[in-house]
């Protein structure tokens, strides 16, 4: 176990993440706060659903990727159990604080990490179909604008003409900049170049010159700032690697490593969040899952169905949320990935309405472009 904890902390080192927060409430401007908060962990390259959250009651299970099944698995019911790295979130599980939903996707099927990225931050009918993102068209339904701590604004965030990134440097003394300074240039620019500036000045005066850029790090000190009264509604961390196409792994391996660095960012949220925890919702999101055969490299290729990980005080009840399909060759799509019988679309109008107080009639009309969307809410939250 000791060197297990070793290999992630160098592993939480290397790789790369980005928190972006949003939902600031405006004052004369959003009417109600929203109840509760919502923050997304975009697991970038297609997380394996069945490692994750392995369906060991499905005879097929170890037929087809013995060698990439956890031994070591925490049981959850007679069916499904949790990878061994997902301590922290069984915990949650035997409290009534998180659920899986199974044999879910969002509606992409071609699996293209470009175009399914796309899809599964902007929301649209079709990848790059879209210039904003569905949660930024969320938070616009709810009257709040967004930041991101990053260089970039993440498309899932885009949607608010008030949202901007703000990305403090590393580097010595460089969060101390003269505000006296900044606003004397200000004034000797046109309006807009004097904008730009004064959003310069309001940035320099935020404290995060600290913060480590480690994943469970960024989600701690999201969770903190969501606490505070008129502190952001939502936010997003975006973990990368997932496409693990070679040396898998089952218990332990690269997957296993992701997998606890979710199991940690889940961990950072709880306790920055505090009492707050009790109106969050935190939920995962993946492009795509893995085939359900393994390659010859002991990895897996890219496929169709996956698992959604929620948690949060929000959850009542703790429940493997799925329509099971099965792992036969004959119910699995195209005959080689785990059917998606569950729209993700709907998981995440559930967490919106739940987060935010919208209905999911305008969610799903405003926020999916999708009117039909079903409704899941009840499965999740009652």
């Amino acid at each position: 176990m000791h060197k297990l904890n070793l290999t992630r902390r160098d592993f939480l080192k290397t790789t790369g993440a980005s928190l972006f927060l949003a939902g600031v409430p405006i004052p004369g401007y959003t009417k109600d706060k929203p109840p509760g908060t919502i923050s997304v962990i975009l697991l970038e390259g297609g997380m394996d659903g069945l490692t994750a959250v392995p369906p060991f009651g499905d005879p097929d299970l170890l037929k087809m990727r013995k060698i990439i099944s956890p031994k070591n698995y925490l049981k959850l019911n007679s069916f499904f159990g949790l990878h061994p790295s997902f301590r922290v979130l069984a915990g949650l599980f035997a409290n009534n604080q998180a659920s899986v939903v199974h044999a879910t996707s969002i509606p992409y099927v071609k699996r293209s990490h470009f175009e399914g990225q796309n899809m599964m931050e902007g929301g649209g009918l079709s990848p790059f179909s879209e210039n904003s993102g569905w949660l930024g068209r969320a938070l616009d339904l709810a009257n709040t604008p967004g930041r991101a701590l990053s260089l970039d604004m993440p498309l899932v965030l885009r949607g608010h003409n008030e949202n901007d990134n703000f990305y403090p440097a590393s580097i010595r003394n460089s969060s101390k900049l003269n505000t006296k300074l900044i606003e004397a240039i200000s004034m000797a620019h046109a309006k807009e170049s004097a904008d730009v500036y004064s959003k310069i000045s309001n940035k320099s005066k935020v404290d995060v010159s600290n913060i480590p850029r480690d994943p469970a790090s960024l989600a701690k000190y999201a969770g903190k700032v969501m606490s505070q009264d008129e502190g952001p509604l939502a936010s997003v961390i975006r973990i990368p690697e997932f496409d693990t196409h070679a040396r898998q792994g089952a218990d332990t391996g690269k997957h296993a490593d992701l997998l606890g660095i979710i199991d940690d960012v889940i961990a950072g949220y709880r306790e920055g969040l505090g009492s707050a925890w009790d109106r969050s919702i935190i939920l995962t999101m993946t492009e795509f899952g893995r085939t359900v055969a393994v390659n010859g490299t002991t990895g897996t290729e890219h496929g169709y169905g996956t698992a959604g990980i929620l948690a949060g005080g929000t959850i009542q009840k703790s429940r493997i949320i799925t329509q099971w399909p099965g792992l036969s060759k004959n119910d699995q799509f195209e005959r080689r990935d785990l059917m998606a019988t569950i729209d993700y679309w709907s998981v995440c109008a559930a967490c919106i309405e739940k987060a935010l107080g919208l209905d999911h009639e305008l969610i799903a009309k405003k926020v999916f472009l999708r009117p039909n969307l079903p409704r899941v809410f009840d499965y999740i939250f009652s």
